[in-house]
């Protein structure tokens, strides 16, 4: 039967965390609209960008949360040219990779991100070939909603309880328990561990090797 790990990108995959802040630091900068502390920005990374932004600046009007994103994406598409965009990889993650596929796992994405911007940041690390379905906000509401999930498992043919969600934030786990998938924690990104067991993770990896042996456990329990 099919095995399915879902990951998501920014915290999980790539630390993307100093880019994505400095894009929001020109965005707000621009609108004249105060930007939260570094702390609280980290917290809304995994969201699609409306939703992000309407945390972001929660006193703003619908519209305005809509013309932040734009800025936004204009601002990080700016960066990218500019060749300012560091998103590497955490340190594990080839390794996790490898060991689920010769575990016999199918692989893939669901990311807040867009299709274009999660495609140059797979290519640009040699992976998006790897990944069997890619689900981005460009086609699916913001997680935690399961829409992602299930699209993946319908690509894969993958049951929900054969399935995984690695992923660093609440919104992620979220998503895994609306979609009946297990989530596991990626110890490593912007949520405390806390906030990921409170949102319905099985358990918390510290470090990318933690994650092969859980999402076994996970399937066969």
């Amino acid at each position: 039967m099919t095995k399915l790990a879902i990951f998501d990108c920014d915290g999980t995959l790539v630390d993307s965390g100093t880019t994505i802040h400095s894009a929001l630091a020109e965005t707000f900068e621009l609108h004249g609209v105060a930007l939260p502390p570094p702390r609280e920005c980290r917290k809304v990374i995994g969201l699609s960008l409306i939703q992000a932004m309407g945390a972001l600046a929660p006193d703003a009007a619908e519209s305005d949360h809509f013309q932040l994103a734009e800025t936004y994406k204009t601002c990080f598409h700016r960066a990218r040219r500019e060749g300012r965009v560091e998103e590497p990889l955490f340190d594990g993650i080839i390794d996790l990779l490898d060991t689920l596929e010769s575990n016999g796992w199918l692989l893939a994405v669901a990311t807040g991100k867009s299709d274009r911007g999660l495609r140059l940041c797979l290519e640009s690390h040699g992976l998006h070939a790897r990944f069997l379905s890619l689900q981005t906000a460009d086609r699916h509401p913001s997680k935690p909603a399961p829409q992602m999930a299930l699209a993946a498992m319908a690509d894969a043919g993958a049951a929900p309880g054969r399935t995984i969600v690695i992923g660093d934030t609440s919104f992620d786990m979220g998503m895994a328990v609306a979609a009946g998938a297990t989530g596991i924690g990626a110890g490593w990104g912007y949520h405390e561990p806390e906030e990921l067991l409170a949102a319905g993770a099985r358990a918390v990896a510290d470090a990318p090797a933690d994650v092969a042996a859980i999402a076994e456990d996970a399937i066969d329990g």
